[in-house]
């Protein structure tokens, strides 16, 4: 790590984000962390650990290309300021709700909802604002690199918090520091002094400015295959972290700090892994970086899976969750950086899509898998088709080193006949 790791810190707007995101994101993990945990304490079912993802993530699927075309019709300051309020009152609601005691599992899931509704505007508008706070866009995959840390390392402090307020000062208590988070990124917002640039409103009906969004993708293979790859790894692989109530406590006969901690532990070696893609020098290769650490995160997801060892599968679970950070990080990179600017919202929403779209649908179907051949197992496969996807990644490297190589050998065919001439 050194100076350049922070580059995108020159930047005063940047700077202004950065730090109201890491209080609010602290609290966001905290919620996250305390929702898993009340309802497998009510339920005690796998299967409803992966409905409770999809409450939060599958409306953001589904609304995600109304978030994209609003993202690059409307003022995207605006649009984020609104989504941060509207989700400081979701929180408000939930912790009343757990607050009074008197609470069903659906009820919990039904302000999941809302939060997916609002993640699905929030997504777009945040990640496509990021390109205008900084202000010399060679630092712009240094400031994706630094919000996965930042991401990440809330991820790291929010759950070790939340376990031992769970215990201590009871569920409401973490629901109630993430409403009070929200003031921290609603300043850091209201302090900054963007460009007065209005986003034009189009005449374009939506479904032809969705349609516009399809086929630039299409158009555009070096896009269209990081988001079959994520879509794929978001469906089959990241559902993962589901599972881990129930290695807390089944597995390891731990309470809501066991849970807290193996959260941490993955918060941890993802942070670790956006430090690390922070401090990549500028022209570095990000689909071969992309690639090596898709097996990274296969292989930690392997061997933390049948791993009885407590201490040894916190280590295991931080190496998977370094390789797995890539999948979003490099992701978001490489379309923030190679996308038409009046395409980035719709293509923000549709990786947006890709990642939130299909966890929901994944975490149904690991939850349901996990029933039928347990917990181990199932983790243990989706570290296998991590391996998989790898391999699919080196596949298209190769290929499109062949065809740089076909490209070059036209362009030199015509000049040697000129020469020979």
């Amino acid at each position: 790590m050194n100076i350049s790791t922070f580059r995108a810190f020159k930047s005063h707007n940047y700077r202004l984000y950065f730090a109201g995101q890491s209080v609010s994101l602290i609290g966001t993990w905290m919620q996250k962390t305390a929702v898993s945990w009340v309802v497998y304490s009510l339920t005690h079912s796998k299967l409803m650990l992966g409905v409770t993802l999809f409450a939060t993530m599958f409306p953001s699927f589904l609304l995600s290309f109304l978030g994209g075309i609003a993202a690059d019709r409307y003022n995207r300051y605006k649009l984020l300021l609104i989504t941060q309020i509207v989700s400081m009152i979701q929180a408000v609601l939930l912790t009343v709700l757990i607050f009074f005691r008197h609470y069903n599992v659906w009820e919990v899931l039904a302000l999941s909802v809302l939060l997916g509704i609002i993640n699905a505007f929030d997504v777009p508008a945040r990640q496509s604002l990021v390109f205008e706070m900084v202000d010399d866009k060679k630092d712009l995959p240094n400031a994706l690199a630094l919000n996965s840390s930042m991401v990440n390392l809330s991820r790291l402090i929010g759950p070790a918090i939340a376990g031992l307020a769970i215990e201590k000062l009871g569920e409401d208590v973490c629901f109630g520091l993430n409403a009070l988070s929200f003031v921290a990124v609603i300043i850091s917002l209201l302090l900054m002094k963007l460009p007065k640039l209005e986003a034009k409103k189009k005449a374009k009906n939506v479904l032809t400015e969705l349609r516009e969004g399809l086929i630039y993708i299409k158009q555009t293979p070096s896009i269209g295959f990081v988001l079959m790859m994520l879509a794929t790894i978001s469906l089959f692989v990241l559902p993962f972290s589901t599972l881990i109530p129930v290695y807390a406590k089944d597995i390891f006969h731990g309470t809501a700090s066991t849970f807290g901690m193996i959260d941490s532990a993955i918060g941890l070696g993802a942070f670790s892994g956006a430090i690390f893609l922070a401090s990549l020098k500028p022209g570095t290769n990000l689909r071969k970086i992309l690639a090596i650490n898709t097996f990274v995160f296969g292989a930690g997801l392997v061997l933390f899976s049948h791993t009885t060892y407590y201490p040894l599968a916190l280590i295991f679970a931080a190496i998977g969750a370094f390789g797995m950070m890539s999948q979003i990080t490099i992701s978001n990179t490489i379309i923030q950086t190679t996308v038409d600017p009046t395409m980035r919202g719709r293509v923000i929403s549709f990786y947006a899509m890709a990642f939130f779209g299909m966890q929901p649908l994944g975490g149904l179907l690991v939850g349901w898998i996990s029933q039928q051949i347990d917990v181990q197992n199932t983790v243990m496969a989706e570290g296998m088709i991590a391996l998989l996807i790898g391999v699919m990644h080196i596949r298209f490297l190769h290929r499109n080193k062949l065809k740089a190589k076909a490209a070059t050998l036209v362009v030199k065919q015509p000049a040697e006949v000129a020469v020979q001439a």
